[in-house]
């Protein structure tokens, strides 16, 4: 294949996995130019969805969630399982998404998340805005504590570096920082919009021309007790302050219900039940359309929940549902994934992750926690398959995309997302 061109359509596939494949930065960047490109005179673009979600602020139209899904493994193959439920289902409301912790287990740099997101696109012909996301883009508490401006700049960096790949859309989550012994709410939550404010600014600053990148926050660790309308009145009003008059500011809050991510592993390997606080999600989301002009609260930490949860996320107007931990399961535990490589990887964690191995943990609990942690030592090995291997895995995990388009209603959306959306 040269280099600087395509023949065909055929060629993506050679292309991207030239540039998963590849451990140089140089040519790896090289081959994502290529990539995008050639999504370009296809009429496929990275956007951002600020717009949109400001339209839903103002009550222009409701009732469906938008998913936004991490894809830690074979990006490129579920990428595609996506488009082409999206294309079935004339949706134009979905986000590609990868949190700031995964870009480093899994070994996906930027540049490699968002090519292979446009290779998908370009191989299943779709064509118009695609949003990518830069998920929990976290402070580290710990690190913070220690070296503050340390921490904001290397968060800066990871944010320069995302928005250069094409992430138009970026969580920052800095709810690590909240303080809950301090006496009032605003002092607990003085750190978290004070860092928010100041990663916003550096966004609007470091944004394309023409575009404005979404910006979501977050009020409440996922994991930790829920959230209240006056943790999200408290932390708003702090960022108002923060941010100069006339600076776009964030689009969504996400905010804590009762989900931890991944779940909670029971003995047997199974993942506990979850008891969702709808009631506290329908009120936060409310609060933050009507007072704050926002798309409304993010739910983080879903994918793992029983499959008659996920209606009631329309039913309470949640803006977005983050998804990731069952979609990785599901390759793991696909019937189609080869034992082999299965055994090879549990085997390699049992050495490169016995330090975080529990007393009187069951190794189902231990390999449930820790195998994220093989997907970037493995990508090459997982992305080498068979591609009918790879395809067969795909098309199972399709059928749970399907099955979430249609339950979050994040159907025939695809003329209202282009209504305010647009190339820069």
């Amino acid at each position: 294949m040269k280099k600087d061109s395509f023949s065909a359509r055929a060629d993506i596939d050679e292309t991207i996995t030239e540039l998963v494949m590849t451990d140089d930065l140089t040519e790896k960047k090289q081959l994502a130019k290529i990539i995008l490109d050639f999504a370009h005179k296809k009429g496929i673009y990275s956007s951002s969805i600020f717009e949109f979600y400001m339209a839903r602020g103002r009550d222009e139209f409701k009732g469906f969630t938008v998913p936004a899904i991490n894809l830690r493994s074979m990006t490129y193959d579920l990428a595609r399982a996506i488009f082409r439920v999206a294309e079935k289902n004339n949706s134009g409301a979905f986000i590609f998404e990868i949190a700031r912790s995964e870009i480093g287990y899994t070994n996906q740099l930027p540049t490699e998340y968002s090519s292979a997101v446009l290779a998908a696109a370009i191989k299943e012909n779709y064509s118009g805005p695609v949003f990518i996301q830069g998920d929990h883009f976290q402070a580290n508490a710990a690190k913070f504590k220690e070296n503050p401006d340390k921490e904001v700049e290397t968060l800066q960096t990871l944010i320069a570096d995302a928005i250069s790949s094409g992430f138009y859309n970026i969580d920052i989550d800095s709810s690590t920082l909240v303080d809950l012994s301090k006496p009032d709410l605003k002092k607990q939550q003085l750190l978290n919009y004070e860092v928010c404010a100041k990663l916003t600014q550096f966004i609007r600053r470091n944004e394309p021309k023409g575009i404005t990148v979404s910006v979501g926050g977050e009020i409440g660790e996922i994991g930790h007790q829920n959230s209240t309308p006056e943790d999200l009145n408290a932390f708003m009003a702090g960022l108002e302050e923060r941010l100069p008059n006339g600076s776009a500011g964030i689009s969504k809050i996400s905010v804590q219900t009762g989900t931890t991510h991944g779940g909670v592993v029971l003995p047997d390997g199974s993942v506990a039940q979850v008891n969702l606080d709808f009631n506290t999600l329908r009120a936060l989301s409310e609060i933050a359309r009507r007072k704050y002009g926002l798309a409304g609260a993010v739910q983080h930490g879903a994918s793992t929940l029983p499959p008659e949860a996920f209606h009631k996320f329309v039913e309470c107007e949640t803006a977005e549902v983050h998804l990731a931990t069952e979609f990785q399961n599901m390759v793991y535990e696909s019937k189609h994934f080869p034992s082999h490589l299965k055994k090879k990887i549990y085997e390699w964690l049992k050495i490169n992750a016995a330090n975080e191995a529990n007393q009187g943990e069951t190794e189902e609990q231990f390999f449930y926690k820790t195998r994220k942690k093989a997907l970037g030592p493995f990508k090459k090995d997982i992305m080498g398959l068979r591609q009918k291997t790879r395809d067969a895995i795909a098309a199972e995990v399709e059928k749970k995309f399907d099955f979430l388009f249609k339950q979050l209603n994040a159907v025939n959306k695809r003329d209202l997302v282009n209504k305010y959306t647009h190339e820069f």
